[in-house]
C-alpha cells in the first residue's frame, strides 16, 4: 500500500492507522520518514512485510526546501537553532549550482546527530535528546541527482534523487557548508521510491482493502520469472530452481497466474529463494 504521510505523523503512526483500519498486527514499512516530512511511505502487510529490503533498495526522490543562514541541532526545522548568520550577500545561483554538483555521486556523509543510527546499542537521537554529545562517523552514500529549483534568499528549493541511507537533512546542511553558511532542511517531501510515486498514494483517511496492492506489484522492479508446477513446489520448500537464462541479482518468482511465490537470488545458474511468500504445506 502506498500512503501519503501527513506532516506531524511518525511512520509508526501510519502503521498504527493501517493496523486499525485493516484489523491486522502484521504491518511494516519500507524507509522511515521523520515527523516533519511528508510524502510517500510504502506500507507492507502480512508476509509481504518481508519484501521491505527490496523496496528500500530503490532510488528515492525528494523535494526539499533549504533555509540558509540558520543551523539547527537536528539539521531540520524541528530542531533548535544553534547558529544564525546574516551575510552581507547571499550566494549566487551559480555558486549554489557548483556546490550542488560537488555533492553528486558517492559522498562521505555525516548522519545527523538526531538520527536512528545506533551508538553502542542506543539510537543516536535518544542520546542527543539526553544532552549527550553525538559524533557519528561519516558513511558512504549515493546522490544520483541534485537539481536546484527556485532560489529566493535565504530559501532554496531543490530536488534530490538518492540511494539508500542518504539523509536529505545532512545534504541541506552540507550544501550550506559548501557556500560558507549554516543551513538546515526546512521542508521535505518524498515523491518516489523506485517505481512508486506519491501521486498514486492514498491518504490515511483513505486506507482500505481497496487500496492494497498485490505482493507481485511491490517487487515489480525486479525481473519476473514464471515457474512451472514442479518448480512452484520446489520453491515452496525453499529449494533452488534452474535459471532459463544466466542472470545476476534478484528476481521475482511467479506462478502461472502471476502470484508472487518468492524473491530469489542468483547462485551458480540457479534461483535460490530468499523470501518465500507461499511455503509448501
Amino acid at each position: 500500500m502506498l500512503i501519503d504521510k501527513p506532516v506531524g505523523w511518525t511512520s509508526h503512526d501510519v502503521v498504527a492507522a493501517v493496523r486499525r483500519q485493516l484489523g491486522t498486527r502484521s504491518v511494516g514499512h519500507a524507509g522511515t520518514l521523520d515527523p516533519f516530512a511528508t510524502g510517500l511511505l510504502v506500507v507492507l502487510i502480512g508476509r509481504a512485510t518481508r519484501l521491505a529490503r527490496f523496496v528500500e533498495a530503490g532510488e528515492k526522490g525528494y523535494e526539499a526546501t533549504v533555509r540558509f543562514g540558520i543551523a539547527t541541532d537536528t539539521d531540520d526545522s524541528a530542531g533548535t537553532p544553534t547558529m544564525t548568520v546574516e551575510p552581507d550577500a547571499w550566494p549566487t545561483r551559480e555558486a549554489l549550482e557548483q556546490a550542488a554538483a560537488s555533492l553528486e555521486g558517492v559522498q562521505s556523509q555525516r548522519p545527523p546527530a538526531y538520527s536512528a543510527k545506533h551508538v553502542g546499542g542506543t539510537r543516536a537521537y535518544v542520546l542527543a535528546r539526553a544532552g549527550e554529545t553525538v559524533d557519528l562517523a561519516p558513511v558512504d552514500v549515493m546522490v544520483h541527482r541534485l537539481q536546484l529549483g527556485e532560489w529566493t534568499p535565504p530559501t532554496l528549493m531543490m530536488h534530490a534523487t538518492v540511494g539508500r541511507g542518504t539523509y536529505i537533512r545532512a545534504l541541506a546542511r552540507d550544501l550550506g557548508s559548501r557556500v560558507g553558511l549554516p543551513a538546515h532542511c526546512a521542508t521535505l517531501r518524498r515523491t518516489s521510491i523506485g517505481p512508486f510515486s506519491v501521486a498514486d498514494a492514498v491518504t490515511p483517511d483513505e486506507i482500505s482493502l481497496a487500496a492494497l496492492r498485490t505482493p507481485a506489484e511491490m517487487v515489480a522492479m525486479l525481473p519476473q520469472v514464471r515457474l512451472d508446477a514442479a518448480a512452484v513446489r520446489d520453491v515452496g520448500f525453499g529449494r533452488s530452481v534452474p535459471q532459463q537464462d544466466a542472470q545476476e541479482g534478484h528476481a521475482a518468482l511467479l506462478a502461472e497466474d502471476g502470484r508472487l511465490l518468492a524473491v530469489a537470488g542468483a547462485v551458480n545458474g540457479r534461483w535460490q529463494p530468499e523470501v518465500v511468500l507461499e511455503p509448501a504445506a
